[in-house]
């Protein structure tokens, strides 16, 4: 990557941990808890935890378990981990990227439920986008892109205007089955092609552009 990279977008799609939070004590504090409840090893079920709906991470780990337990058991995670914000903060950068997003088109399109993405949100400082595609409005958890599609339409963006923001692997795969270009953020993102990689948003400088749209400066 060019530390003059330049790119161009019309609209924003963001993904929340690991991308704009940083909630990995969290994350790690519940899914190891319910590893061992399953007689799981911890570190295998943290490698494919990030980024998914919780119930779809039970269906990789536990493929022969009813779907109905597995909804049941991601209810009380998700209730686990909206209470539990010690240690959330924002990644690097973050504050002052989303300050500078206020008045130009982006969403938040995250795997989180709308009451953990407002949790996660307020304890690292952060404001959040008007618009936000959370769990209960998606029928599959990325790598589905449903969620970064529906997300490009109600900012009424095409695939091709839109910039996504992503950590984990999942993510960077829904969005680029959606169509649209990739900025990987952190260590996680690097080892899976995104179209530019940054290690921190502050790496990151948007400037609205004379022609419409906006332009990102990548390094």
């Amino acid at each position: 990557m060019s530390p003059s990279t330049a790119v161009p977008a019309r609209a924003l799609l963001l993904d929340m941990d690991g991308t704009l939070v940083n909630s990995d004590a969290v994350v790690e504090r519940t899914w190891r808890r319910w590893a061992a409840e399953h007689e799981l090893e911890g570190d295998a079920v943290m490698r494919v935890v990030h980024g998914r709906q919780g119930y779809a991470t039970m269906a990789v780990l536990l493929p022969e378990r009813p779907m109905a337990e597995n909804l049941a058991d991601n209810k009380r995670l998700l209730a686990e981990e909206t209470a539990d914000v010690e240690g959330v903060v924002p990644i690097a950068g973050a504050p002052a990227f989303m300050a500078a997003l206020r008045d130009l088109p982006h969403a938040l399109v995250t795997s989180a439920d709308d009451a953990l993405a407002r949790a996660r949100m307020g304890a690292a400082g952060l404001r959040l986008p008007d618009v936000m595609i959370t769990a209960e409005r998606v029928s599959a958890s990325k790598p589905d892109p449903e969620g970064f599609l529906k997300g490009a339409a109600e900012l009424g963006f095409g695939p091709e205007d839109c910039v996504v923001f992503e950590d984990s692997e999942v993510g960077i795969a829904a969005a680029k089955a959606a169509g649209m270009r990739v900025v990987g953020v952190g260590p996680r993102a690097a080892v899976h092609a995104p179209t530019v990689h940054v290690d921190s948003l502050e790496q990151v400088r948007v400037e609205t552009a004379p022609e419409g749209g906006l332009v990102l400066h990548i390094g």
